[in-house]
């Protein structure tokens, strides 16, 4: 878009905003927290062996529906 002679973009236009918190949780939301990001490694983890798997095991490539199957049935035996 041109502007009394000046060039705009809509990127220029965009703004970015962050904030930043300090969190300083009690006992019972540290030990909370560290399961919860166990967890989430060990999803995480787990979903990466999966597809590395296939990927050299059988040149088949896992998308995000698949997994999301996978993963209501690891739901399942936990």
């Amino acid at each position: 878009m041109t502007l009394y002679g000046v060039v705009y973009s809509t990127v220029m236009l965009q703004q970015k905003k962050a904030y930043k918190y300090r969190f300083y949780p009690s006992e019972e939301q540290k030990r909370i927290l560290a399961q919860t990001f166990g967890c989430c490694r060990y999803v995480y983890n787990w979903a990466l062996r999966q597809r590395t798997d296939a990927y050299y095991q059988r040149g088949e490539r896992l998308y995000y529906e698949g997994m999301a199957q996978h993963l209501v049935l690891l739901k399942r035996l936990v």
